[in-house]
Parts: structure tokens; sequence; C-alpha cells
């Protein structure tokens, strides 16, 4: 009985820098799962691409000379609703992830990422997840922070410092606790293998089951939801 062929994930990249640009696509290539369908160096070409080709994921560089990654994102989820954009970016400020957010972005990676990082950020995405790169996560959770303090810590909000520091053993493992408190700490999936002394391949399981027992659809979410429970140490 043969076995049925999975369809693979269509991808386009709209990037101003055509040498980024063929390095994306070269890392891509590598996933037997993928398949880059289209590239353009403007986000004016955006619509167009995807009206032509339906990709699975949108990889949408935010600085671009004529019509930026943020107007074409908010014109592209305008037309197509259901569009799946993965914002490159060289901004790891806060103030740029919640803005492109707000337009219907379903993830923001940094560009210096590595290959394994834009890897599962596409797989991430395309399955209907959000993907944030953790360096970015853990500038979010700073700020949530300061806002936290500079509100007093109202008694109706949850705040920092009103949450007593306790692992969660209760839904966790010794060993997914460690895991979540370097997610924290904004440590890819490659950092916190090399931190503890296993594979990605391993760090990748503890991630799922933490996301599946803490009842939360991504690694933002699980961090949020851990910092506001007191399970991490925010650092």
């Amino acid at each position: 009985m043969m076995s049925e062929i999975k369809e693979k994930i269509k991808i386009v990249i709209i990037d101003d820098h055509q040498l980024f640009r063929e390095g994306v696509k070269r890392i891509l290539a590598m996933e037997p799962e993928f398949e880059i369908v289209a590239d353009g160096q403007d986000g004016s070409q955006a619509i167009e691409l995807v009206k032509i080709h339906r990709p699975d994921v949108i990889l949408m560089d935010i600085n671009m000379p004529q019509v930026n990654g943020v107007e074409a994102t908010k014109e592209l989820i305008q037309t197509f609703p259901n569009a799946k954009v993965l914002i490159l970016s060289i901004h790891d400020d806060e103030s740029y992830v919640t803005h492109v957010l707000k337009t219907g972005a379903s993830g923001y990676l940094l560009k210096e990422m590595d290959a394994s990082a834009l890897i599962e950020a596409v797989k991430v995405v395309a399955s209907g997840g959000a993907y944030i790169h953790p360096k970015v996560t853990h500038n979010l959770i700073n700020e949530y922070r300061r806002l936290a303090t500079e509100d007093d810590l109202h008694e109706e909000s949850i705040g920092f410092r009103e949450v007593e520091y306790r692992k969660p053993l209760h839904i966790l493992t010794r060993r997914e606790c460690e895991v979540l408190q370097l997610m924290t700490d904004g440590q890819s999936n490659r950092a916190i293998g090399e931190t503890l002394y296993i594979s990605e391949k391993t760090v990748k399981n503890h991630v799922s089951n933490i996301l599946q027992k803490m009842s939360v659809n991504d690694r933002t979410q699980a961090v949020v939801e851990a910092i506001k429970k007191g399970y991490v140490v925010v650092r």
C-alpha cells in the first residue's frame, strides 16, 4: 500500500535585499516539506504574488523602500484574512513587534536567527500557530513588567511582585520546569539544548509537552502565563 504524499508548505518571500532572499531560499530548500513558489523585492508585490500562488506562509521584510512590511501586511490581511505572515526584521524593540502583530501578522523573527529557528518558525506559522523570536519575547516580557510597576501593581492587576515564585511541579516535570525558565530567559531551542546538555529535538518535545499541559498555543503565551502564575523568575 502506497503511503500518502504529504502536501508541501508553499512559501513566498518578500525582501528588498536579493542576497538575503537567496540565503533564505537556500536554507528553506534544505527542508523537503517546503516549496518556495515565488519571491519579490517590495511589499507592493505581495498581494499579486499571494493571489497567484496562494502560499501557506509569506515571509515579509519589515523595511522596504516603497511599501514596507507593516503596510503590506495590513493590506494583505484585509484582502486575504487567512494569510499567514511571518515578519523578518532587524529590530528587537517591542514597539515594532506589537505594532506588526496588530496588523494581523502571525509571527516576528529577527534576521539574526539561525537556520533551525527559521525552519521552526515557518512550520509553526504554517500550522496555524504564532512564533515570536525568543529574544523579542524576553523584551516584551520586560516591557510588560515595567508597565506593571508603573501602574503601582494595583490589586486588580496581576503584578510580578504579588506572585510568589513556585515551580509548577503539579503539572510539569522538573526538566520541563527548567526548559520553561530558559524559554522565559529568551533562549532558543538550540541554546536551551546546549545549556541542559540535551538534543534540540528533545527540547522541542519538552516545549510541546509544556504547551499542552499549560493549555496554551505557543511559546509566548506559555511564558506570559508562567510569569503571571509565578512559575518562573524574570531575570
